[in-house]
């Protein structure tokens, strides 16, 4: 059961405006450009998690099963495509990434490993939109590595280009892993977490965040609005983690302890373009390997007449969930 707590304010930002990020269709070119992107961060509070939400899939590859013949199921197909997620990372590196809620993470798992009253010897960073982050992290650990599955964030940080579920971390090189905005959209999240458990040492700490729960409900709205008045509702959003769901995979992936809980920021957009060109710059736009057929400018013009018919005062409430875990390893 989680545990509601206060947010704690986000500092390095202008007062009363935002950006903001989610797992949604990359309408940018079917939507118009013409107005600057403007968002109000009303508030982040910490709620408790238990929604019911759709599973993340596929996790893992399908285990193999025993007859009298010896017989191994295919692996399911990759739910995101692995080329377009890096490419979708450079392209929000080489325009210009939107940092708002990816600092607001890294920022809180800095807190949260603050109060570990330890110095790590050895870590990892997974996720690195901003290569400033690194020397951040030296402040609690003699020596820094880095990952990111986008080769442009990799470079500018010094790390290795590498995804999740199919890089070799090593056998106990770590005692502190931190995990910031990839994980929702690996596909095979279960070997990922038995990667990274295999690369601590024991007792060690991993935590991070990631995007699910009940995130944009009103742009999800908005385009399944769209849909019906076009024709079939489409997949055109990622399917969400749930956190009752992480803490199962944390634990099938024999980590100890684990803890999560929701950080949902609320924030207030003047229109669907400025989520949209945010959600490019945040390196968050669709990544499925079967991803929806745009359906052209009348469809976007629907959507974005159903998005705006929501708001309040010209702006229209959305939510961003923002899952952060922790687990411990243990001795082999």
């Amino acid at each position: 059961m989680l545990t509601p707590s206060a947010a704690k304010p986000f500092e390095g930002r202008p007062a009363g405006r935002a950006k903001a990020i989610d797992l949604v269709d990359d309408l940018g070119a079917a939507c118009a450009a013409g107005r600057q992107s403007e968002v109000e961060h009303l508030r982040g509070e910490r709620l408790d998690g238990g929604q019911q939400e759709r599973r993340h899939f596929p996790l893992s590859p399908a285990q193999s099963h025993r007859t009298s013949r010896r017989v191994t199921a295919a692996p399911p197909p990759d739910l995101f495509d692995r080329r377009r997620r890096a490419l979708v990372r450079d392209r929000a590196a080489r325009s210009g990434v939107e940092l708002f809620l990816h600092e607001r993470a890294f920022a809180e798992c800095l807190d949260r490993i603050g109060d570990i009253k330890r110095r790590f010897e050895r870590a990892l960073l997974i996720g690195v939109p901003d290569p400033g982050w690194i020397a951040r992290l030296e402040a609690v650990a003699d020596t820094v590595e880095s990952l990111d599955p986008g080769a442009l964030f990799a470079t500018a940080a010094g790390g290795a280009h590498a995804e999740e579920d199919r890089h070799d971390l090593g056998i106990a090189r770590f005692d502190l892993i931190v995990a910031i905005g990839t994980l929702d959209t690996v596909n095979d999240l279960g070997a990922a977490l038995l990667s990274i458990r295999r690369a601590l040492r024991p007792d060690s700490v991993f935590i991070g965040v990631l995007a699910g729960g009940d995130s944009l409900p009103a742009l999800r709205r908005a385009m399944l609005a769209a849909d019906q008045l076009t024709g079939p509702a489409a997949a055109r959003t990622h399917p969400r983690i749930a956190p009752a769901t992480l803490a199962g995979l944390l634990s099938a992936a024999r980590f100890v302890m684990p803890v999560v809980d929701v950080d949902r920021v609320t924030l207030r957009y003047d229109g669907m373009p400025a989520l949209i060109r945010d959600l490019r710059k945040m390196g968050a736009s669709n990544m499925l390997a079967e991803r929806a057929a745009p359906r052209g400018r009348h469809w976007a013009q629907l959507a974005a007449a159903a998005f705006a018919a929501a708001a309040v005062d010209g702006r229209t409430e959305e939510r961003i969930d923002l899952i952060h875990f922790l687990g411990w390893s243990t001795p082999d």
